[in-house]
């Protein structure tokens, strides 16, 4: 009798039923489905960040370059607004307003357009 009882008790406590293997896999599946979502949105917002840092570098080159040049240069005329630079997929214009906002000085406003993306980056040139 004792073993029949004992037969019986491993008997039940063998393996895992089919219902528990399909929950374990919806719940396996949820989680995949979760993750590759995670990964879609994580290549596009390094796409993104990757097109705002060439526009950041592009401007900050262009900020740069502009600074250098002696305040009579031509690209620093306000006559020339906008001045404008195609370079690949990227346009760069710059405009200069002069005396502004306070005189003796250049305003320069450089923007970035490309790729849908567009930064603005601005810097004032004192006459010195």
């Amino acid at each position: 009798m004792n073993a029949k009882i004992q037969m019986e008790t491993s008997k039940k406590e063998n393996g895992y039923t089919l219902i528990e293997v399909l929950i374990a896999l919806t719940i396996f599946s949820v989680g995949m489905l979760a993750i590759a979502g995670m990964q879609t949105s994580a290549i596009r917002m390094n796409s993104t960040a990757g097109k705002l840092t060439d526009l950041s570098t592009w401007g900050m080159d262009k900020i740069e370059e502009l600074s250098a040049l002696s305040y009579d240069d031509p690209l620093l005329d306000s006559a020339g607004n906008p001045h404008q630079e195609i370079l690949g997929n990227y346009t760069i214009s710059w405009t200069i307003i002069d005396d502004n906002p306070v005189t003796n000085t250049k305003n320069i406003t450089v923007t970035v357009t490309g790729q849908g993306k567009r930064a603005e980056f601005c810097i004032l040139k004192p006459d010195v």
